[in-house]
């Protein structure tokens, strides 16, 4: 199907990877962008009745639930957002004919691996979100449609909630910080995820015949490289052009206890993707100063 046959429906346009994909996507196809006001992904009535209302040929879902630590106490919220909704997703997508395209997380695993995490390395995840995340990825593999799950981390952007803003608001208020050091993955820009997800998608439009057949299935995408979530914040601080910057403090996980357990290392390794469609992420120091450029 060519571009200007295909309609988009992008879901989550005001989160921080959905922001993006609203932009990166024109010229794919007329993109139908929806906030949570218009596709509640917690009704899963009204999921149903806005896809069989817009007939999407392509589905792209970066909506989630995202509040890590929430989500211990708030269950059944975060596996409806994101256990069961990517599965009516892909159940309207199949009874269309539709693609779907999804995001998953690193937290699938469980951290315990020497080396970074391939796509058929067993999942086993230590919190509410990681299960949650992990039971979408089921469902849209068990619905039959034709899917691409990108799984990804530490995601990061100028809008939102998320790691880097929060240390840009506590540098502005502290003098010092604690940040936790233990803990290794890769800083993935939303910008990044966009750009990524709009180049695969643009090969699907220019390929012939089983493209979808070919290359459905879970794929990891993050930024290269990998890093603390200490030595994150130092590299942040590094770009701010101010003589005002907090006095950063390594510490363990265990003097930071939080709700939810994290994964100590949940690097992905990109090479099926990279195998896949031929492409190459940027590495997070890189991406992470496009990013504080652009603010």
């Amino acid at each position: 199907m060519s571009a200007d046959q295909r309609t988009i429906l992008l879901t989550g346009v005001n989160g921080q990877v959905g922001f993006e994909l609203a932009r990166s996507l024109q010229g794919l196809g007329k993109v139908v962008a929806l906030a949570r006001a218009g596709l509640d992904l917690s009704d899963l009535g009204q999921v149903r009745r806005v896809v069989r209302d817009v007939k999407p040929s392509l589905i792209v879902n970066p909506a989630a639930y995202t509040a890590v630590d929430k989500a211990e106490s708030d269950v059944g919220a975060a596996m409806r957002i994101n256990g069961e909704a990517p599965g009516v997703l892909a159940e309207e997508a199949k009874r269309l004919g539709a693609a779907l395209v999804h995001y998953s997380t690193d937290y699938v695993f469980d951290g315990t691996k020497d080396g970074a995490y391939v796509e058929d390395d067993a999942v086993n995840p230590q919190n509410v979100y990681g299960r949650s995340k992990l039971a979408g990825e089921q469902a849209i593999v068990a619905s039959g449609c034709d899917h691409l799950i990108f799984r990804t981390s530490w995601v990061y952007g100028t809008r939102g909630k998320n790691f880097l803003l929060t240390m840009l608001k506590l540098g502005a208020e502290r003098d010092e910080l604690s940040v936790v050091a233990d803990q290794i993955g890769a800083p993935t820009w939303s910008k990044t995820i966009a750009a990524l997800t709009a180049n695969v998608l643009a090969q699907s439009v220019t390929a012939e015949g089983q493209w979808w057949k070919q290359n459905s299935g879970i794929y990891h995408l993050s930024a290269h490289g990998s890093t603390s979530w200490h030595d994150f914040a130092a590299a942040i601080f590094e770009l701010i052009d101010t003589r005002k910057r907090p006095l950063l403090h390594a510490i363990p996980t265990a003097s930071y206890p939080t709700p939810a357990k994290r994964p100590s290392s949940s690097r992905l390794s990109n090479d099926k993707l990279n195998l896949a469609f031929r492409l190459r992420s940027p590495d997070w120091k890189d991406a992470l100063q496009l990013c504080m450029a652009e603010r």
